[in-house]
Formats: C-alpha cells, structure tokens, sequence
C-alpha cells in the first residue's frame, strides 16, 4: 500500500490487501507468533464472527494510520505490507480484556531467561515502545522498514474495541 495512490483516491483496496503480503519469512513468522499467542483468546472472546471483523477493521485503521503518519512525514512514496497492524489491534484488545493473563517473555540481560510477566506489563511495553520509535522514527519508516504508526493505530482500534466488548460479555481471566 502506497500512501500516494490512497490519497488520491485510487487503489483504495490496498488499505486491506497489503494485510496479506509480507516482506519475508521472518516477517511473516513473527506476525504469525504473535497471532498464536494472543488471537485465539480474544477469538474465544468475541466469537467467531465478530472477530473477523474485528481483525479487518483494526487492519485497515492501521493502513490509515500510516497513511496519516507518512502524510504528516512528507514521505507518501514509502509503501507497507504486512498484517502486522491488525494483529497490533489483536494485541490491544488482549490488553485489555486480558491483563493479568501471564505471557513467557524471552530476557536476554545478562542471561538467558524466560520469565512470565503480566500482559498489561509486557503489551503496555511493546505500546510504549512503538510509541517511542513511532516518533523518533517519524516519516523514516522506509529506512527502518517498519511501520510504527500502523502498530500504534492497530493497537489504539484494539483497545478500543476492547473496552467496548469488556462491557458486553463477561471475559474469563487466565
């Protein structure tokens, strides 16, 4: 997805289409693992259905959310890929619905360790962390090759639709 062509109105279809292409193996593997830890809870609570949903609109405001950032940046030639932002929404929304679930984070300081943090712990760092770089990185994505702003925009929409679905059903904790 080129921010150019959005902008002009023309090959609008990318904002979801780019969710389907990675740039490598490891791209797609990461995104992958992320997906497996975190998707299949917040499936189990939004239901089936509502999850697909869920998943192509947190996709799409991430494609927005880069689209404005690349705007802002003065670099609308910079494209992305990826589905790393709908699955940002998926992190959001198990922040959310989630929190003391306990996640197994690899530490490499000083040793080797895995340790099991609270998710509102490790996701409210990994959103700070986007955040951080997302600005210092600003319009500099085609360098960094990473879409910072379309993570911070998935997991804004996630957490939103966290909250809303919060209130709707009872969530188990895990």
């Amino acid at each position: 997805m080129v921010p150019y062509y959005v902008l002009r109105g023309e090959r609008l279809h990318t904002l979801l289409t780019s969710m389907f292409l990675h740039a490598n193996l490891w791209h797609l593997g990461s995104n992958m693992l992320f997906l497996y830890i975190f998707g299949d809870n917040v499936e189990d609570a939004f239901g089936h259905g509502r999850y697909l949903a869920f998943y192509f609109l947190s996709g799409i405001a991430a494609s927005v959310a880069f689209v404005w950032a690349q705007l802002f940046s003065g670099d609308v030639w910079s494209g992305a890929v990826g589905a790393s932002g709908a699955i940002a929404g998926v992190l959001g929304a198990y922040f959310i619905l989630y929190p003391r679930a306990r996640v197994l984070t690899l530490v490499l300081i000083p040793w080797i360790y895995i340790v099991p943090l609270p998710a509102v712990l490790f996701l409210g760092f990994w959103f700070v962390y986007q955040l951080l770089y997302g600005m210092l990185a600003f319009g500099v994505e085609a360098v960094t090759g990473i879409a910072y702003w379309a993570h911070i925009g998935g997991f804004v929409v996630g957490t939103f639709f966290g909250l809303v679905w919060r209130g709707r059903r009872r969530v188990r904790t895990l």
